[in-house]
Parts: C-alpha cells; structure tokens; sequence
C-alpha cells in the first residue's frame, strides 16, 4: 500500500527520494510528499494525486538539505488530498507511516482533550502528536518514538526526522515491510527493495518490532520493547528493478495471491473490538434499526462476492438480502421498497454499470453504501457512505487479493449488523436456542442473532485466518502447480460447489476462463442433474468443492455421478478427509474451517491453480486478451 523513503548523506535528498517514490509507484498511492532538513529547520512539501505533480512542485521550491523522507500515501483513513498527504509535521517533527493504527480514535480523543489541534483525518498524525509528548520529557528523539510506540495498537513501518535531531532519523517496524539500505557516507530507508536499488545493493531487512537510528556513517539497530542493541548483518541484493517491483514473483498476480494474509489483516485492523467483543465501522452512520432489506449490485468478481455476502446477511444477519449484475439490474424496472438498503461492489470503484445502477437508485430516494478498494473513486464518491477495503493496488487484470477483501467487509458488515438495535415485529427474526425463528414478539431494540459468545468464536476465527492463508499458499503451492500441468491442455472445466461454495465455483471458473482461455463453467451442484451433466466426459475434468460441512454428504453425491459418467474428479477438501479423497482422483487439501470461513481457504488454491494453467499455457497473465482492469464502459 503506502511507499516510504528516507536518506540521510552528503546529496541533495530532493532527488533520491523523489527516485525512490517514483520506483515505489507499483504499490499504488493517491498522494505523496516529502520533508527535507536544511540543517536548522524542516521543509515538507505535499500533494494530492500522482508524483509528478509533487516534482513539479520541489522544482519550484527547490529545497536545499542532504536529509528528508518521503512517502506516498494510499488512502484508508480520510480522503486524498493535501493535508491529509504525510509526512505529518506536529512542531518541528515530521512523520510518514505505511499501516493501521487501530486505536487511534482513542488516542486522538484524548490528545483533543489535552489541547492538541489536528489538522488531517488521518490516523498517522496521532502518532506524530504522541511523539511530540514524549519529547517533553525527553529530548532524546529515538526514545521519545519508542515510548510513543508503545502505546499504539496495529501495524506500521514509520520513519521519522526532528527539526531539532539534524545528524539522524529514526525508523521502527511491526508488520508493515521496512528496509535498511547501505551506502557509503550515506544511508537509506524504504518500504520495499526496489526504492533503493538505484543508490545500493547492501540492504537490512527490518524484523517485527525492531526500530533503528540511522545517520549518514552507520546504523543502530535495538530492539523496540526493551531498547536493547541488535546486530544483523547485511545482505546483497541481485534483482533488478522490474523483478524486485514483483518481490521476486514472475507475474503481478502470483505476488497478489501471495499478499492475501497481509491484505485479510489489513481489513479487519480497527474493525474488530476482541475485548468487548464488537465490530466497528467508524466510517458508518446507518440506521440499522430501519434497514428490512439488502440489495447486493455488482459486476463479475464482485458480484461473486455479493452471491457470498447474501450466506452471511441471511444466515448471520437475519437480513433477506437478493444479489443483482448492475448490468441487468439498471435496465429493470426493479421494485425498490422503503427499508432497503443497497450495496455496491467494485474494486476499482469506477465500473460504469455498478455506478450507474448507484445513481439511478439513489435518484429514487433508497439509502446506497459502497464497498470500494479505490479511494474517492466515482462510486465511493456517489454513495451514501462506503467502505473501504485496503487491498492496496492491485496490478493483475483477475482479481484476487481484492476479492478476498470483499468478502471479508461482507463478513464484517454482517457481524455488525448482526449485532445492532433491530425492530420487532413483521419480518424480524429472533435466535432462540440456536434457532432463526420467525416470530412476532421481538422487542423493538433486541436483535439478539449473535451472543457475545458467538460473536468472539467469529472474531477469534478472523484473528486466526491469516496464518492459516499463510500456511495454505506455503503448502499447498507446489501441489497445485502440479495439478496445473496435469490440466493444461483441458478444453473445458466445470467447477461445482453448494451452499456458501457455489460462489467460489463461479469465482474458480471465472479465473481460470479470464487468464487461461479455457473454458471453464461453474455451478451449484445439485443442478448438474437438470442439464450440466450431459456434458461430462473423459475429456471433461471436474473441479468439486468437496470440504466439511452441513451439504458434504450432498456434494459427494454430485461428485460421484459426475464420476460414473467419465469424469475426471478433482476435490477440494478438508485436511485429514480420508473417505473423500479415495473417492478422488486428484485433491487439494486446504484447512478445516468453520463453512463461513471456507471461502477464503478454498479460493486461494483455485486461483493458484488458474495461475499456474496460465502460465503453463504461456499465456498474458496480468493483462489477458480483451480484458480490462477496471471496466469505465457499458
């Protein structure tokens, strides 16, 4: 997401930093700006939209120091424009921040109360203010950030510069990526390798929870939490610019794929309240209490996840929910009812369908919300309200990290509205003994569809998702890449799933057509009989989604009457299932998740596995034929 740079040497830094973003463009930003030391005071310079118009503005201004740091910024907390741009300049000390901070509501409410004056929507400018506190005890800069650090919660990788700290800046990092450069006299920070390969090969990747002070001559590594000095040696790097943009990786979509666990932890930082338990959604204001209905609209990927979203708004939510293609819904006369609630999908947040199906229902008057990857794009900036999923930018034309997003605010959005004041009554559903009953006697304000004890067995699920992902692209990488070779020269493939699974099927099929040209068709499984079936043969291999769940029993019997016709029977199973592979005649196990979580862990392998067909085919894999990333016309 965000890009970071720092120098610190005998060169004009104006230039190296501004080369430095300009190599950390790939990461996506929406602003960007810089703050130069001139030996006595500070100069930042700021703006809103692409580097070029911050070098214009350094052209003009032409700042003159050896030292600075840099940044570009990708939106999550307030929009992108100047004063919400880093670095954050609080009374001579200037701060860029790539992360979340998920206690920062609290933090700055009681710095307001202290008198502190704010002057960004962002979360970053708190950390700058508590630095700045810390200073008045200490003049010491370096423990000044490490007692301001303490006190945060969620990610960062933060470089900081002091008007009053010439000969050295300070750098700290807790899960979000910062690396070390080594030069002669001179020295360097960023947020990924290739900001500094123009300057250096030498390089010292920072670990979580370690924080350095970096002058011109040599660098100081400690520990965050005790202060104590570290010593790790540096490494040299061989890529090139253009690999190491991909981390290595051979296509934008591989390294997508594989920033997945990064990405579900980004979403749900600052969302998810474990001690109470709660979810949150600062950026809301619905009328919960109002909404009777939801109505999900979106395009392709994204209305694979509304089909998702509807499982959770139901099952959790107890909200009757109907998923529409925008390009269908906004030539229908649809019946929109006081009550509902619409929701627009879109990563880009610019697909012209979804976003004139937004126009046309809130021209009649129904209250509209967007989930959108782009800040102040067209369609977060049509909508009532939106939120945002911080997937970061995402280069590969398929969409992979972003969809997973999705799903997950959908998650979330149901587990708050789960939880919500609800009217009784009518339609409204009340959870008794582990049961949606309808019934006419709900208190008006007792919702009561998730206990606190069912809402933490959620929350702890999420916390736990990201490891798991981890694990899953670690071992299940080489397997897949495998059964892609096995599949290669496949004409057709039918994908088939059931219940909160059959969204992954389309999603699966979806991928492997986009960037293979394969031919590829998903369904729900208990349709096969009524037509799909007629297609199956030797040549026709079969992709089930075939994990542990209430419709296993169901699905394996699909599965089986694929395979009585010839089929060649690919599963996706739990770990450990035993008595569903032997029916098998290749499997992929992914870990054994409560079915709500099974769309995370059961779509990671089948857009590996369409990678891997791709790449095998030696087809465009960011950029398939007649696709575009963002689809701006009808």
């Amino acid at each position: 997401m965000c890009g970071l740079v720092g120098y610190i040497g005998s060169n004009q830094a104006a230039p190296i930093l501004l080369e430095g973003l300009r190599h950390l463009e790939y990461r996506g930003y929406d602003s960007a700006g810089l703050a130069i030391h001139d030996g006595s005071d500070l100069k930042v310079i700021r703006a809103a939209g692409k580097i070029s118009a911050l070098a214009q503005l350094v052209s003009t201004a032409n700042p003159d120091g050896t030292f600075g740091i840099g940044h570009t910024r990708w939106a999550t907390h307030g929009r992108p424009t100047e004063n919400n741009a880093h670095p954050h300049l609080v009374n001579g000390l200037a701060v860029v921040h790539n992360g979340i901070i998920e206690n920062y509501a609290e933090l700055k409410a009681r710095l307001v109360a202290q008198g502190r004056t704010f002057s960004s929507e962002t979360d970053t400018e708190v950390i700058a203010h508590l630095i700045d506190v810390e200073l008045r005890s200490t003049p010491d800069l370096f423990e000044a950030v490490r007692r301001a650090l303490s006190r945060l919660e969620g990610t960062y990788a933060i470089t900081i510069i002091s008007r009053a700290h010439p000969d050295y800046f300070v750098a700290a990092k807790n899960f979000s990526p910062l690396i070390i450069g080594l030069g002669n006299g001179e020295n360097f920070v960023a947020s990924d390798i290739p900001a500094l390969l123009p300057f250096t090969r030498q390089i010292i990747t920072l670990k979580e929870f370690e924080i350095a002070r970096i002058f011109s001559d040599h660098v100081e590594l400690f520990d965050l939490r005790t202060g104590q000095p570290i010593s790790t040696p540096a490494q040299t790097v061989t890529l090139s610019i253009q690999s190491a943009e991909k981390a290595g990786h051979k296509h934008f979509m591989h390294k997508e794929i594989f920033e997945t666990p990064k990405i579900f932890t980004d979403t749900f930082l600052g969302r998810i309240k474990r001690e109470l338990p709660g979810i949150v959604f600062e950026e809301l204001d619905l009328p919960a209490d109002e909404i009777r209905r939801l109505l999900v609209i979106a395009c392709g990927t994204s209305y694979h996840a509304g089909l998702i979203g509807r499982h959770y708004f139901e099952e959790i939510a107890g909200l009757p929910t109907q998923v529409e293609y925008a390009s269908e819904f906004r030539y229908r006369q649809s019946v929109l009812l006081p009550g509902d609630l619409a929701i627009f999908i879109s990563q880009s947040g610019e697909t012209a369908d979804t976003l004139s199906a937004l126009k046309e229902v809130r021209a009649r008057g129904i209250r509209t919300l967007a989930i959108c990857n782009v800040m102040d794009s067209s369609i977060a900036r049509a909508a009532d309200q939106v939120i945002y999923t911080r997937a970061g930018l995402e280069i590969g034309v398929a969409s992979t990290k972003a969809f997973i997003a999705q799903v997950e605010v959908l998650l979330l959005l149901a587990l708050y509205l789960a939880t919500q004041p609800y009217p009784g009554g009518g339609d409204s559903y009340c959870r008794q003994k582990g049961q949606d009953k309808r019934t006419d006697n709900c208190k008006k304000g007792e919702r009561n569809l998730l206990t606190p004890t069912e809402l933490s067995h959620f929350i702890e699920q999420i916390y736990r998702l990201p490891a798991i992902l981890e694990r899953q692209l670690a071992e299940e990488e080489e397997t897949v890449k495998q059964l892609a070779n096995r599949f290669v020269h496949a004409h057709d493939f039918i994908f088939m799933g059931r219940g909160i699974n059959y969204p992954v099927a389309l999603e699966g099929a979806l991928k492997l057509k986009e960037i293979s040209y394969i031919h590829a068709e998903g369904y729900p499984a208990g349709e096969m009989k009524h037509g799909p079936i007629a297609l199956i043969d030797e040549q026709v291999p079969v992709m089930a989604l075939a994990t542990r769940g209430s419709q296993l029993k169901k699905i394996i019997s699909n599965l089986m009457e694929a395979k009585a016709r010839g089929g060649i029977i690919v599963g996706l199973i739990s770990r450990g299932d035993t008595e569903t592979r032997a029916l098998l005649d290749h499997a992929i196990e992914v870990e054994d998740v409560d079915e709500y979580f099974q769309p995370f862990v059961n779509t990671v392998p089948l857009q590996l596995f369409a990678y891997f067909v791709a790449d095998l085919k030696g087809t465009d894999v960011d950029q398939p034929r007649n696709l575009a990333k963002s689809v701006t016309v009808e």
